[in-house]
């Protein structure tokens, strides 16, 4: 994670965030398991099956398990990202799609009230950059962790999936919450966070596997500076600012009045 505040000079052009960016630390051990079960299938196929046959396997093996064991490097991949230096703003906690805009109260174990918030969702399909990175600098309040269905993380049912709900806590005492949401696909959410601790904006905080979706609820009478639709970078894009757009908590804005539902996405 890199924080940027300057608005001039020269940014170097890294090879390691465009053509072969680090993987996170997790993502290790499913390249090297899908990298060694081809390889033990093309070597079994070749020791037990007579040629020319064998031959044959062992080439649809590599046919198969090269493009998957690549495949496994670029969904874990963790590339550079270059977080604003800016206080008041609230960042993209993943990459993605905008897919949910909508005026509601958050979940009790968020602790975050029972005030009106709105919620921005951004959908990670398989090709997006799994890491997710904290929206704020912030202190964290409160962690919880449910188990639930895996339906797909761009359907409104996945308010049901598994999921874990994060609270921080700005240095103005303003709170936060983000949640992380498995999806069809994804089996696992990590999290290695602990109460009280301290994250930096931008900081990478987790990672889900294989399509999900990531809430951030923003404090009340703030509004998104983002569209619905709109792709997002985890830690670069802004998606609301505290000071600019705080507003009247009792808006007139209906729940559900500015939800998009962008489930083709999936």
């Amino acid at each position: 994670m890199a924080v940027h505040n300057s608005t001039e000079g020269v940014y170097p052009i890294s090879w390691k965030r465009y053509i072969l960016p680090s993987i996170h630390p997790q993502g290790w051990k499913i390249v090297f398991a899908v990298f060694l079960l081809f390889l033990t299938a093309a070597l079994l196929c070749g020791f037990f099956i007579p040629a020319p046959w064998g031959a044959h396997a062992c080439a649809a093996a590599a046919i198969v398990g090269i493009p998957l064991t690549l495949f496994s490097f670029y969904f874990f991949r963790n590339p550079n990202r270059v977080t604003p230096d800016d206080p008041e703003g609230i960042f993209s906690p993943a990459d993605g799609l905008v897919c949910s805009i909508v005026k509601m109260v958050p979940p009790k174990t968020l602790a975050l009230g029972e005030e009106q918030r709105i919620r921005v969702s951004v959908f990670m399909s398989v090709f997006s950059v799994h890491v997710n990175r904290a929206p704020c600098a912030g202190t964290v309040r409160a962690l919880t962790y449910h188990h639930g269905k895996f339906v797909s993380a761009a359907d409104k049912e996945s308010d049901e999936n598994e999921r874990q709900e994060i609270c921080l806590e700005r240095s103005d005492s303003i709170r936060i919450g983000v949640v992380q949401i498995a999806g069809l696909v994804a089996r696992r959410i990590y999290t290695p966070l602990t109460l009280d601790q301290r994250l930096a904006a931008g900081e990478v905080f987790g990672l889900i596997r294989f399509g999900s979706r990531l809430d951030v609820y923003l404090p009340p009478g703030v509004q998104p500076s983002v569209l619905l639709g709109q792709t997002t970078v985890a830690g670069e894009t802004l998606i609301a600012r505290v000071a600019q757009n705080q507003a009247d908590s009792t808006g007139t804005a209906d729940s559900g009045a500015v939800e998009g539902d962008f489930s083709h996405a999936r």
